[in-house]
């Protein structure tokens, strides 16, 4: 597919406003990163992984936590908050046979790590992630190359 922004040229004021959104909250730029690409995992997209496999790399995370979210739950390399990012994310890119995705007892553990605006901001987070899956999936940008010259036509 061709690049979206010259058919939907909102789309970059859309991606523009989340991305300060989330820049500007209070979950560290670092576990946003974590749990976007354990949600690129989890959708199965390259694009996504490479991304945010580069953004960890160039914020200074180490290959011992970049390379431990694909297993983030015996991994020691984490916080809690990131833990509990990341299950927010797997919860949500993850069916449950016996019912709700995110129960009152995750809700909770989150609650007791951030306050109500940044457990917002995770929310954002996943979302933005959850925006961005058809384009990734679908329209299947080159992986590795920077918005707007990473799809063919």
């Amino acid at each position: 597919m061709p690049d979206p922004l010259p058919l939907v040229p909102e789309l970059a004021g859309i991606a523009a406003e989340l991305n300060k959104t989330l820049r500007d909250g209070p979950v560290p730029q670092t576990t946003v990163h974590l749990l976007h690409l354990r949600a690129g995992q989890l959708v199965g997209s390259t694009y996504f992984t490479v991304g945010q496999t580069g953004a960890l790399r160039a914020a200074g995370e180490s290959e011992e936590r970049i390379t431990s979210v694909a297993t983030w739950r015996d991994a020691t390399c984490f916080t809690d908050a990131e833990r509990i990012a990341l299950e927010l994310v797997e919860a949500m890119h993850t069916p449950n046979p016996s019912g709700e995705r995110v129960p009152d007892e995750l809700y909770a553990r989150a609650a007791a790590l951030y306050d109500h605006r940044a457990l917002w901001m995770l929310v954002m987070a996943i979302a933005q992630i959850g925006f961005f899956t058809p384009a990734a999936l679908i329209a299947k940008p080159i992986p590795g190359m920077p918005p707007g010259r990473n799809y063919s036509e």
